[in-house]
């Protein structure tokens, strides 16, 4: 099966290659360096901005038998 590199675009056989789905060392570098400095992320929801956002736990009742 041949799939294209995801840096370079290049067709690189996928079966026994070492770096898969890369075509090369070079490729798969260019590719953690652009996860280690942001460029590449995953999108998720945004963190709440404060903790007034933040869902809080109602205190424990005391118990007037204890």
């Amino acid at each position: 099966m041949k799939v294209k590199c995801p840096t370079c675009k290049k067709e690189v056989v996928w079966n026994n290659n070492p770096n898969r789905p890369f075509c090369s060392e070079r490729c798969k570098l260019i590719d953690l360096g652009a996860w280690a400095d942001g460029s590449n992320s995953v999108p998720t929801d945004p963190s709440p901005s404060s903790e007034e956002d933040v869902p809080q736990k109602p205190a424990p009742e005391n118990d007037p038998e204890d």
